[in-house]
């Protein structure tokens, strides 16, 4: 079975309709150059939405340890997502402090971006693979995917996510192609970069459902 994540929640009419779904994964961004970024005050109450059985992920990018503090000590996480550059020594330090499950991003545009991600292994709990930004911008969000078949074949030690461009008319396609333990969506289920379509959320969550 394939679990889904709705990425870059920020209202709770999206919150309850990708819960009501069947969304495994809520993400919540905290990356302020990014359209879904949410305050820490609106994530806090947003946090307070989500049930039990469904996990809420903070995304971070290259954070500092006051950025960490200030979102964690306030904002109820399950596990933290890194999307930047963390190497394998910062992510060891980020869930040594924390003490929750790490999801480490990697964007792929070639078979040379997946040398060195098992040097993640100890340290990270899920690996994410999404596509990578082409205008030097950071990954996530861009609503462009990648070769898929770039994954075909491979096994990681692991579970993992696959990200980058996916929307309700060609998840299943990627299913047909690999199987991934989830899949992330985040600008797929978008009216407009940063808002939220409810209708988007359940053809999306609807399309993995189907076998």
């Amino acid at each position: 079975m394939t679990h889904s994540k709705i990425c870059g929640i920020k209202t709770p009419e999206a919150l309850r309709v990708s819960v009501d779904n069947g969304a495994r994964f809520l993400g919540f961004v905290f990356y302020p150059p990014s359209p879904r970024h949410v305050p820490i005050d609106i994530a806090k109450e947003l946090s307070l939405l989500v049930p039990t059985g469904v996990r809420s992920v903070g995304l971070f990018v290259d954070p500092t340890d006051a950025q960490l503090a200030s979102v964690l000590g306030k904002v109820q996480i399950d596990m933290i997502q890194l999307h930047g550059d963390e190497t394998p020594k910062r992510v060891a330090e980020i869930k040594a402090q924390y003490q929750m499950p790490i999801i480490k991003a990697f964007p792929v545009a070639g078979e040379g971006d997946l040398e060195g991600v098992e040097e993640y292994a100890k340290a990270a709990d899920w690996y994410l693979f999404d596509a990578k930004a082409t205008d030097g911008g950071v990954s996530g969000g861009t609503g462009k995917s990648f070769d898929w078949t770039i994954l075909q074949g491979r096994s990681f030690s692991k579970p993992w996510m696959l990200s980058g461009g996916l929307d309700a008319d060609n998840v299943n396609q990627a299913l047909s192609i690999l199987s991934p333990d989830a899949v992330d969506v985040s600008s797929g289920v978008e009216f407009t970069r940063g808002v939220k379509d409810d209708a988007k959320i359940k053809a999306f969550l609807d399309a993995v459902k189907v076998p």
